[in-house]
């Protein structure tokens, strides 16, 4: 439990202050404002301004997504409870433990003050909060629904958290394997090999082709290890740059994911469980269609997809329905244009994109579970074909010099 000293007003108006203990800032707010309460400032006892964290953690640092959901539930919860947003903003700079959150919180406060808008004073932030993030807060400030928008746009930061690391997980044991065996194969070729090689070479036995090749492999690495090393380095730097900063980098990037065995349809299915789901949310607040297609664009995820919604967008601008244009893409599946036709024919849009959003999560998971079967078998047999290979060039020639052994 957590000791929390606040500020706060009775119903005729007076100022109250006084102490509380609570697990979290979220539970403390919920006891003030059922005690029939304001609050009007609220801070932990004993903590600190954190001044001393560095530039590169409150500048340059990634926001971890676990984090941005802590602050984004803390923000909610003041909002629900009536607290003033600057004032909201003011005990979020207080009490958030993120470096880069807290001092985000700092200037979006400030902006506020000087009479800028919450979505506008965030959006200047675009690395941290993304345009979905944005334009949600916006489309809640105009309709005048914030608390009910940031409830919505919670759940679907916490449902994109979730797949994310449904992904990374299935992912990280192959990563982990295929580590290991380049590890081990340089430590084999440089070091293990050349030994026993050299001790076969002073008997007068006959390397066998296993061993010849490996050596064949240390002396390359060895003679030109750093130059490889330097080539490789070059080519990733290149590689970063191009497929990760450059439009046609990306859009080449993508399309090859997407048509990657195994892989890709993981990455097709979760950008059309994250269309669904934004598409759903942009719905049901009140974005215009048009405005939910130029929001996709920026934070579906995936440069090919997204210029699929380019050209829907100019469809839509000449009358066209939005299940039409989404057919001629290869990209959206049946399954999902018709229920986007039925929801467009019944008025339900976003029930019909929540149901989908649900089904492609099932799909995530199959496909995911899928994947990690599959790849199971081939890191089995690449272990064995490894371990077999060196195994065969170190004790085919111990076989050679013991049958010469037994043969004196």
């Amino acid at each position: 439990m957590t000791v929390f000293s606040y500020q706060a007003s009775d119903p005729s108006g007076k100022m109250r202050n006084g102490t509380l203990t609570a697990n979290s800032l979220e539970e403390a707010l919920i006891q003030i404002a059922d005690s029939n309460l304001v609050p009007i400032n609220i801070k932990r006892d004993g903590a600190s301004s954190g001044g001393f964290f560095s530039r590169l953690q409150t500048h340059y640092l990634p926001v971890p997504p676990t984090d941005l959901i802590v602050f984004t539930k803390q923000l909610v919860t003041m909002v629900r409870v009536g607290i003033p947003i600057t004032q909201a903003f003011a005990i979020l700079k207080d009490q958030t433990e993120q470096p880069r959150l807290r001092y985000l919180a700092g200037l979006i406060q400030e902006d506020i003050e000087a009479g800028s808008s919450l979505s506008a004073a965030a959006s200047k932030h675009s690395k941290v909060f993304s345009p979905l993030f944005c334009s949600m807060i916006e489309a809640g400030e105009a309709s005048g629904t914030l608390p009910e928008v940031l409830d919505r746009l919670l759940y679907l930061i916490e449902h994109e958290a979730k797949v994310k690391a449904e992904i990374k997980t299935a992912m990280r044991y192959p990563m982990i394997v295929v580590g290991a065996l380049v590890a081990a194969f340089l430590v084999m070729v440089g070091f293990v090999i050349p030994k026993f090689a050299a001790f076969f070479g002073k008997e007068g036995i006959e390397l066998p082709l296993p061993t010849r090749m490996c050596l064949t492999m240390s002396e390359i690495l060895l003679t030109y290890g750093i130059w490889i090393f330097g080539g490789l380095l070059a080519i990733g730097i290149f590689c970063h740059r191009y497929f990760n900063r450059t439009d046609q980098g990306r859009m080449v990037r993508d399309r090859a994911l997407l048509a990657t065995p195994l892989i890709g349809s993981v990455l097709a299915k979760a950008a059309m469980s994250r269309f669904a789901s934004i598409f759903a949310l942009l719905q049901s607040s009140g974005v215009l269609v048009l405005d939910s297609l130029r929001i996709l664009t920026e934070t579906v995820g995936n440069v090919a997809i997204s210029a699929e919604f380019e050209k829907v967008r100019n469809l839509l601008e000449e009358g066209h329905g939005i299940a039409g244009p989404l057919g001629s893409s290869k990209y959206f599946p049946p399954m999902l244009i018709n229920m986007v036709r039925i929801g467009e024919e019944s008025g339900r849009l976003d029930e019909m994109l929540r149901h989908v959003s649900e089904h492609y999560d099932q799909e995530i998971s199959y496909t995911i579970k899928k994947l990690t079967d599959a790849i199971g078998p081939i890191l089995i047999v690449s272990l064995t074909v490894v371990v077999g290979f060196f195994a065969l060039a170190i004790y085919m020639p111990m076989w050679s010099l013991t049958k010469m052994a037994t043969d004196r």
